[in-house]
This record gives C-alpha cells, structure tokens and sequence, in this order.
C-alpha cells in the first residue's frame, strides 16, 4: 500500500519537524488539497507551499487540484515542484480537453490523476482508463479535512477496479477522505492501492501509522 498523508492536517508551527518524521517513515507520497475557494469552499495552497516542501522532502508530491480552471493551476502546480497532478471531471464538460490536459501534464514528465465528487456518478470516469495514471476516489466531500468515511465509496472502488481489470489495466486508485486503519483496510480489500490520510496521521504517532497503513493489503 502506498500512504499518502495529506499536509492539510500538518501543524505548520512544526513543519520542518513533521516533514523530518516523514521523511522516514514508510510514507511515500505526500498530498496536496488545492482549494480555490470556488469549486470548494475552502482556500488552502499557493505554489509557493509546495516549493516550501520540495525543499524539506524528497517524497513524491501528489497535488489534487480543486479548482474551477484546472489548465492554469496544472502548470503552476507543475513548475512549483509536483510530481502529479490530479484534477476533477466536474470541471472540464468536453471529454476531449480532458484528455488534452492529461496529455498535457504527461507531455511535461509528470504523472496525472482523474477524480470526481461523491455524488458524481462513477460512470463518468470510463471514458477516460486508458488516459490516466491514477483515479482518485473521494470518500468524503471535498473541501474540509477531518470527515468521516463514506461507505458507499467501497463500492465505486470495487467497480473502477473491476473496469480496470477487464481492460488490462494496473491503475492506481487513491482513496481520500476519513482514512483510518480500519477503513483503509476496507479500501484496500475493495481493490485501492493508494491512502491518503490527514487528520490520523498527524494526530498519532506519525513513523506509528504510516507503517499501520502500509501494511494493508
């Protein structure tokens, strides 16, 4: 399993610390929630944040963009230091410019991600397996951290990893939104691979967790 705290939840008094703890634990990931205050009703991230942990952490920088205008934010994300960006099907009507920013994003080196709201219906997401590297599951609404675990996610997972498997696919389904260790086992029985988790990881002992986490199967 790869664990992907989420830095939302770090206390940014002791950034340097907790960045340290990460750093060398089994984390690999770390994922930024860029908000606008638009598409969600929360501001979080600028660039310059990210440069920030690019400097304190060689863990791969997974950002989910929350953002009305996607296409602009990728490439700001991207030369701030990202490694993927990950951006919402709410916010491009037109299957092709959603395959044009993916194609995009890869044509700069970096990974890219597809997600979608918990009330979106997943169906939406089938046009696009082949185009991404990675589907991201909310399993909360986004926008505020610290919410509990939508059960009805298990069921999206349980179906985009089956589409997955019938096309040949080996794609990463991340899974975001009241992580846990028993909840993340439900998640990784239903076919995720990838657990982003905030508020547990930072409330607890963090080398303590991500190892909890990492363990699942």
């Amino acid at each position: 399993m790869i664990v992907a705290p989420s830095v939302l939840s770090l206390d940014y008094s002791h950034m340097t610390e907790q960045c340290e703890l990460l750093n060398s634990s089994k984390a690999e990931w770390m994922h930024f929630d860029v908000m606008d205050g638009h598409f969600v009703k929360n501001l979080t991230f600028g660039p310059d944040i990210l440069k920030g942990f690019v400097k304190l952490s060689p863990l791969f920088k997974d950002v989910h963009l929350m953002v009305t205008n996607p296409k602009m934010f990728a490439d700001v994300f991207m030369n701030a230091g990202a490694d993927q960006i990950t951006f919402h099907v709410e916010t491009i009507y037109d299957k092709e410019e959603i395959k044009a920013l993916a194609k995009h994003i890869h044509d700069q080196g970096k990974k890219v991600g597809l997600t979608l709201k918990p009330q979106t219906p997943i169906e939406v997401l089938k046009p696009f397996l082949h185009d991404f590297d990675l589907f991201l599951i909310m399993s909360v609404e986004p926008g505020f951290g610290g919410q509990k675990f939508m059960p009805e996610a298990l069921e999206r997972i349980r179906t985009l990893r089956t589409w997955l498997n019938e096309e040949g696919l080996d794609t990463h389904i991340e899974v975001d939104g009241g992580i846990n260790e028993q909840t993340g086992a439900l998640c990784a029985e239903a076919g995720a691979d990838i657990l982003v988790a905030g508020s547990y990881v930072f409330k607890n002992d963090i080398h303590e967790v991500c190892e909890k986490l990492w363990k699942l199967q």
